[in-house]
């Protein structure tokens, strides 16, 4: 069961924070020729505006939800729980290459709670983290962004239990990890190398051109990265995973989720049977 119940309105302010996103990972592809100087100052200058678009957004889901009642008390105490040990995880993992295990856990977390609270989750606990680590500068936004993407995703997954499950996840995290680097790398390739570079982005080229070039830029430069990436949430997935979703689970449960509550009055002891009928 979600936690964070269906809203038209959590689903629009969604949209919404994925089409900010998808701009200002893209809009340099389509910058007109002549443009490469004023697109590296101002993919530069931008990150702040997208971050404060996005923790609006971000706020105005939760509220929404809070509103409508798709989301309670228990939904944002669990939320804050949950970005607290993922950004404890990433913290684990600092300056290890490609070592990231807070994906691990908010790939579960998106599979148990739902699409919405993984998307939630996977912004928050990176803010989370970069303020932990130091981590916070002009890729925050974007890393918000992806990090949200993997969580969402992991909450449309097709059914499955058991090792078939774990399996999925697993295989899931391979591309999370993989997808997570690509990325990631598209936000600063454009400002990252000389023009006079093969595989440097080129203002006014083509779409496909550039696209080419930003794809042999992200093999020979990420792998070291992302493969260490993807196959430590694969691990961690087998190993973990069944312990983490059963106690995900049951904590679901437990707080009963989307249900509402519901008071009765109680029964007076002269109401309740066989109170003073000597039965």
């Amino acid at each position: 069961m979600s936690a964070v119940a269906a809203s038209r309105r959590a689903a629009l302010l969604l949209g919404l924070t994925t089409a900010v996103g998808l701009v200002a990972f893209c809009w340099p592809l389509l910058a007109p020729p002549g443009a490469g100087a004023s697109v590296d100052l101002a993919h530069l200058s931008d990150a702040p505006w997208v971050f404060l678009l996005l923790v609006p957004l971000l706020l105005g889901v939760v509220v929404s939800e809070l509103a409508a009642g798709g989301m309670d008390s228990r939904s944002v105490a669990l939320l804050g729980v949950l970005a607290a040990c993922a950004s404890a995880l990433r913290l684990a993992g600092a300056g290890v290459t490609g070592f990231e295990a807070v994906f691990f856990l908010l790939i579960p977390a998106g599979r148990v709670l739902g699409r919405r609270f993984g998307f939630v989750l996977g912004a928050v606990t990176l803010v989370a983290s970069a303020l932990l680590t130091g981590g916070v500068g002009p890729w925050l936004p974007f890393q918000m962004l992806a990090a949200a993407w993997i969580g969402y995703g992991a909450g449309c997954l097709p059914r499955a239990r058991g090792r078939s499950e774990v399996a999925l996840l697993a295989g899931y995290g391979v591309v999370a990890g993989l997808a997570y680097g690509l990325v990631l790398d598209l936000w600063f390739w454009p400002f990252a190398l000389d023009d006079g570079s093969a595989v440097a982005y080129v203002a006014g080229a083509p779409v496909t051109a550039n696209l080419g070039r930003f794809w042999v830029f992200h093999l020979t430069t990420s792998m070291g990265w992302d493969l260490p990436r993807a196959a430590t949430n694969a691990l961690l997935m087998v190993l973990a995973g069944p312990a983490v979703l059963a106690a995900l689970r049951r904590a679901s449960r437990r707080a009963s989720f989307g249900v509402p509550v519901v008071f009765t009055p109680a029964r007076s002891e002269a109401a309740a049977p066989g109170v003073g009928t000597g039965t």
